[in-house]
């Protein structure tokens, strides 16, 4: 038995030091010993993004191909003239956000987010989408078609706005920006046309094609996000989180999506459905096309360009007869993933709030931290409630693991003989131990399996406060002023080290000389850690901590073994 505790405790302990190592290697720029190496620089501004395959001298299929072509990926028809040299932008602002539109294809390239601060440069405020040297993320939408000599508007054509207003007043409900092409050869125009609404992250996007040519056109319109495979800025080395594409249908429901399987052509998602969405996903904050259900639409992931990523969505509109108007409604969501809105704008869509494999439990606990924070006001005490409330749950259960650890402290001094007496005898010794235990009632794993049984629940608290957006810029108390950032002065964290180490002296020391000086060692260890978590994850463990100090030295005081 000893020599099962004696070989868990290494493998913990090695493990911890190899994490600490990859985190270290990864803080300093190195490659990480469990993910792909740092990912390139983004492509620079001046380069368009997303180029459809056909277009001269690009070899990228960043436009979707029509359903009849989708294998090849080369979309029929579109054009390789129409990408403005100097693209004009047109920027509106509302209560959230600050859009900039480009007119090459009215597309969405920078997307301002007025209500969070960066977290490099608290002077600025998050720039969700963006196209500079430093990162591309863009928000496109075009059409395509299989009709051979038949070209559409795409994202690279140039269009006219038509709209002036630039600004939501006070008092207005709503923001309209719209685009439309020019009169073309073939007579077919498109009319786009995003609404921005006060106190909304979700923009209407509405597409309007009419056909005055002498034919009838087959339009499919794609929506698509485009991205470049680095990790937003602010990300600590000592926790992941996933980047990256994602989709959600009825059938399969919610898929990440790897930018290295994108990379790699194995990106193994839905490819079909009549309902879903398709988004990207950073830490805190996600973009997402939303369509109405029971619209036929494919779903499409492709590598568009160096170190840059695609997912689209594409739906046929039928054929449109001449003289004739087709129209479609879609939304697209962009800003913080704030778990209760999600949820109302579509199924499923909460799930980019990513819990990892413990969402069955984090959910709930979101639940119920929301419900405190309703009645307290504060993020922080709202954490130190639910923590109050986890340990009064798990009340009986952490006294009989503290009460099997008093018993085995309170033997230890009988064990620390028998063993310095036979320790030239190690069968003999094996045997009187296991005599010692039985005649004490005590078993040594007893104090292990409680604490086991509720880790689960503790981990996906540990999610929830590592992916919940409202800890953004929330207070606590004094010189906490973001529950989301480091302790500016590293006061939690030296708590928590002391109270971790508090916790190893009321535990009973190992009989193995070896094993009772890891003991000390594990909490400076782990405790190192937390030295560059975010703050509200830290008050999370130091209440813990302070609440199991409590219990045990209660049931240690009790049975008589404080100070043994």
């Amino acid at each position: 038995m000893t020599d099962m505790r004696r070989t868990l405790l290494w493998v913990i302990f090695t493990m911890s030091l190899v994490l600490l190592w990859d985190a270290w290697q990864k803080h300093n720029g190195q490659p990480s010993m469990f993910s792909p190496a740092p990912a390139k620089t983004a492509a620079p501004a001046a380069a368009p993004a997303a180029v459809p395959a056909g277009v001269q001298g690009s070899g990228a299929a960043g436009v979707p191909a029509p359903a009849a072509t989708a294998t090849s990926g080369t979309p029929a028809g579109v054009p390789t003239a129409g990408v403005s040299a100097a693209a004009q932008t047109f920027t509106v602002t509302t209560d959230l956000v600050k859009a900039t539109f480009s007119n090459r294809g009215g597309e969405l390239q920078k997307l301002e987010l007025l209500q969070h601060r960066d977290p490099e440069d608290a002077t600025r405020n998050v720039m969700l989408f963006d196209q500079s040297a430093q990162r591309v993320y863009l928000a496109q939408t075009g059409l395509i078609t299989n009709q051979a000599g038949v070209v559409l508007p795409n994202h690279l054509s140039t269009l006219q706005l038509v709209s002036t207003e630039t600004e939501l007043k006070d008092g207005q409900a709503s923001l309209l920006v719209k685009f439309e092409t020019p009169e073309s050869a073939n007579g077919v125009k498109l009319a786009k046309t995003y609404t921005f609404k006060r106190g909304d992250y979700t923009v209407g996007v509405k597409h309007e094609l009419t056909n005055g040519s002498a034919a009838a056109v087959e339009p499919q319109l794609y929506l698509q996000l485009v991205r470049d495979g680095n990790p937003p800025p602010g990300e600590s080395a000592f926790y992941f989180t996933f980047t990256g594409p994602a989709q959600y249908t009825d059938a399969k429901k919610f898929q990440k999506i790897e930018f290295k399987d994108i990379e790699k052509g194995k990106a193994d998602h839905e490819k079909s459905a009549d309902n879903g969405w398709v988004a990207m996903v950073q830490h805190y904050f996600a973009s997402a096309w939303i369509l109405a259900d029971k619209q036929p639409r494919e779903f499409r992931t492709a590598k568009v360009g160096d170190n840059l990523y695609s997912i689209a969505t594409v739906l046929p509109l039928g054929s449109v007869a001449p003289g004739a108007t087709v129209a479609h409604e879609a939304r697209l969501f962009a800003g913080p993933q704030e778990e209760k809105k999600l949820a109302e704008l579509a199924p499923g869509l909460e799930l980019v709030k990513d819990y990892g494999w413990f969402t069955v439990l984090a959910k709930p606990l979101f639940w119920l931290l929301d419900q405190l924070y309703s009645v307290i006001g504060n993020w922080g005490w709202a954490i130190v409630a639910l923590v109050f409330l986890l340990k009064a749950a798990f009340y009986w259960l952490n006294a009989s693991a503290y009460r099997s650890m008093g018993k085995m402290k309170a033997i230890n001094p009988r064990i620390m003989e028998m063993r310095e007496r036979l320790k030239d005898k190690p069968q003999q010794m094996q045997q009187e131990m296991m005599r010692i235990y039985k005649e004490e009632k005590v078993n040594p794993l007893g104090g292990c399996l409680p604490i086991l049984v509720q880790m689960p629940f503790f981990i996906a608290l540990y999610w929830v406060l590592l992916s919940s957006v409202e800890m953004r810029n929330a207070p606590w108390v004094g010189w906490i002023s973001d529950l989301s950032a480091k302790d500016p002065y590293f006061i939690l964290p030296l708590l928590m080290t002391a109270s971790s180490l508090l916790q190893t002296w009321l535990n009973p020391t190992p009989p193995d000389p070896v094993q009772a000086k890891m003991m000390w060692i594990m909490p400076i260890a782990f405790s190192f850690m937390f030295f560059f978590f975010p703050a509200g994850l830290v008050l999370y463990w130091l209440t813990n901590n302070i609440l199991s100090i409590a219990q045990q030295w209660m049931i240690n005081k009790q049975l008589g073994v404080l100070g043994k």
